[in-house]
């Protein structure tokens, strides 16, 4: 059957990858994926070893990652034109009868750069959409304490936001998964402080995979910009108190 499957891989193990995603990976003759020019690339480290002999690799390129600024109009005229041409690539290998498997880290419809292809795409040729694991499950599973109680409201930000705007949010949640750190983390570090959150923040560095690192943000050198990172605090709500053995 010719159609576009997006697989999400999930947070970085590959045994963390669903069964479902798994099997079409396996079977897959034609395999997409996202990546720095350079670079092998995330999504394609994640499953090495997993694709049959012969498949067909397309690596779609990025044209431009942190090199301008995210909202400039370069920026934005780069990028929709890279998933324009990508769309009409993909439409046209799935209307000459192919079936295409794209990788997604993650959950394809968390912040996953698929997003930008199925909105292009959806009404053009069959889309499937697998989901998988989100990162940042993998990250606060790794701090080995739930990141929720009860009540808790948990936030998600991007790092990405004014610095004004990440500490009335972070005042106001009980609980913050903060993405896209990268070299924007002085700036979360210096919002926590701001919204007397720090001291309760950690940094999780490639969260399930290999070289995996947890560390207090208020202990990690504010040059110390990892980019596949989450910053977390976790919440302390409602929950059911032991009672005191008699």
């Amino acid at each position: 059957m010719s159609r576009l499957i997006c697989a999400g891989l999930g947070p970085g193990d590959p045994d963390l990858i669903s069964v479902r995603s798994d099997r079409v990976i396996r079977a897959a003759r034609h395999i997409a994926y996202f990546r720095k020019a350079g670079r092998a690339g995330q999504a394609r480290r994640i499953v090495e070893g997993m694709l049959a002999p012969g498949v067909t690799e397309h690596a779609m390129e990025y044209p431009v990652t942190t090199e301008l600024p995210f909202d400039s109009p370069d920026y934005n005229r780069l990028l929709s034109a890279f998933y324009d041409s990508w769309a009409a690539r993909l439409q046209a290998l799935v209307q000459g009868g192919a079936e295409v498997v794209v990788l997604c880290e993650g959950d394809p419809f968390f912040y996953g750069s698929f997003m930008h292809l199925y909105v292009r795409l959806r009404d053009q040729i069959p889309v499937e959409v697998i989901p998988g694991i989100p990162g940042m499950v993998g990250c606060w599973t790794a701090t080995g304490q739930p990141v929720t109680w009860g009540d808790d409201v948990l936030t998600v930000l991007m790092a990405t936001l004014p610095e004004e705007e990440l500490v009335a949010h972070m005042r106001r949640a009980d609980a913050l998964a903060i993405m896209k750190t990268g070299r924007n983390l002085p700036r979360v570090r210096r919002a926590l402080a701001a919204a007397g959150r720090l001291g309760d923040a950690w940094l999780v560095e490639r969260g399930t995979m290999p070289g995996q690192r947890l560390a207090r943000l208020v202990e990690v050198d504010a040059a110390d910009c990892p980019y596949f990172a989450i910053v977390l605090v976790h919440g302390h709500g409602r929950r059911p108190v032991a009672e005191a053995a008699e």
